[in-house]
């Protein structure tokens, strides 16, 4: 089952339409709330835009918007469990990896370091250059995610797309997963990381991280997840659940690994 999330209204208007009080009582039930969740009347994608990039864009301008807290905030962030997920089915030797939504370039520096030829991609100009500064003799391409041209820099041994393609969505991630097979060497391996909306599909809007800021996410279940890999021509090879070590109900992250199919 699908549903539209309504974190947040970019609506003016909102607090004149429903009464100042009772107003009120909802923007205090957002704030306390993880989520709230709404059915749909339309199709997600119907109710938001006819183009992709009008989600993409909001939500590249707040990553920006937030640029250095966000280096600030995740540059410890020990993701080695996923870094070590990719490189485990490409097996030994040096590889040409995209680092899909590379963001200020840690794992760009994670894999340059190992002796991987690194290129990182993500749609915020800021998190490029930081990228880029962080690691000078990487490529690292500002491209958006439903916008992708990579043929100049292809074919990749492996995709490392962590914590990246749920912003894409739902109407344009077979494009987004075409261009990304296409951009693999036959056998490659593509590796993603994504919030799986414990057991529902889950797409819509949240506030961004500054003031009148929005980011567009598209949570997949375990089950939507698979058949759209499925689907794009994946065969899957590995999955788990993060952080680990925690039950379920506080794992809200769905790691997968597939390999490029026939």
């Amino acid at each position: 089952m699908r549903h539209s999330l309504n974190f947040w209204s970019p609506n003016p208007a909102w607090p004149s339409m429903l009464g100042r009080a009772r107003a009120l009582v909802i923007c205090v039930v957002l704030r306390a709330s993880a989520f709230v969740i709404r059915r749909p009347a339309r199709a997600p994608m119907a109710a938001f835009s006819s183009s992709a990039t009008d989600l993409t864009r909001p939500t590249i301008k707040d990553y920006d918007d937030v640029a250095e807290d966000f280096w600030e905030g995740t540059k410890d962030h020990d993701v080695s469990q996923n870094v070590d997920a990719l490189l485990l089915h490409l097996g030994e030797g040096r590889h040409r990896i995209l680092d899909f939504g590379c963001g200020p370039g840690r794992d760009v520096a994670t894999f340059a370091r190992l002796g991987h030829d690194v290129v990182g991609l993500d749609g915020s100009a800021k998190f490029c250059a930081m990228a880029r500064a962080l690691t000078p003799a990487a490529t690292v391409l500002q491209q958006d995610f439903v916008e992708l041209d990579l043929a100049a820099a292809a074919p990749f041994d492996g995709v490392f797309a962590n914590a990246a393609l749920f912003h894409v969505p739902s109407a344009a991630l077979p494009r987004t997963l075409a261009a990304l097979r296409g951009a693999l060497r036959e056998g490659g391996v593509l590796f993603a990381s994504n919030p799986h909306g414990f057991g529902e599909d889950k797409e819509g809007w949240t506030q961004g991280r500054v003031e009148g800021g929005a980011r567009y996410v598209c949570w997949q279940s375990e089950g939507t997840w698979c058949a759209t890999m499925q689907t794009a021509g994946f065969v899957e090879l590995d999955r788990y659940y993060r952080p680990a070590g925690q039950p379920r109900e506080r794992q809200p992250w769905f790691a997968t690994v597939w390999r490029k199919g026939p």
